[in-house]
């Protein structure tokens, strides 16, 4: 099946960018779709679960999000993520997120997944991964940039408090790298 891509121009461009596009596509009827469609650019971005082996919790963020304020909430926990910068690797950017958000130096996170966070209008791709950490590992303050206004609060969730606590969670990335944990590290 083949797509093609007419008239692309940018719509919006700020701190993300929106594009529009004329796009046709072979439909599986054996015809072909040709529509309006936007596209939220938004950059690739990495998330890591950080599993704290000597206090046996995992290490989360605290943090005010303003798109979730339209459903009353504001600050969301969440695992630590953040956007891939020009030039960077997506293991060099989890190492930096886990040091500017928590403060631990970490090495050789374990990818796990590389998803699409909402095909139908975002291009991002999120780059999840896993490493396990040890509360000496814990160099700087943490509590992210504040030049780009971060606010972050480092909470630790007790591992045997994951099953109970699992759906409070509102964030997809954490839900699913918990679920990962899950389905194959599950020890209660």
């Amino acid at each position: 099946m083949n797509y093609k891509i007419h008239n692309e121009e940018t719509v919006f461009d700020n701190h993300y960018k929106i594009k529009k596009a004329e796009v046709s596509y072979d439909s599986f009827a054996s015809g072909k779709v040709s529509a309006t469609r936007f596209a939220f650019e938004r950059g690739d971005s990495v998330a890591i679960l950080l599993y704290e082996k000597d206090t046996d919790s995992f290490l989360l963020t605290n943090q005010f999000r303003y798109p979730t304020t339209k459903h009353q909430k504001g600050w969301i926990l969440e695992i630590p993520a953040g956007s891939l910068e020009v030039g960077e690797t997506p293991e060099e950017c989890v190492v930096r997120e886990v040091e500017e958000e928590l403060g631990y130096a970490i090495a050789q996170p374990k990818h796990l997944f590389t998803f699409y966070t909402s095909p139908g209008g975002s291009t991002e791709r999120m780059f999840l991964f896993y490493a396990e950490t040890h509360s000496e590992q814990k160099t700087t303050k943490g509590g992210g940039k504040p030049d780009e206004q971060e606010d972050i609060q480092l909470v630790r969730l007790p591992r045997v408090d994951l099953v109970r606590k699992l759906n409070e969670f509102e964030d997809a990335k954490t839900i699913i790298a918990f679920q990962w944990f899950l389905l194959n590290h599950f020890n209660p």
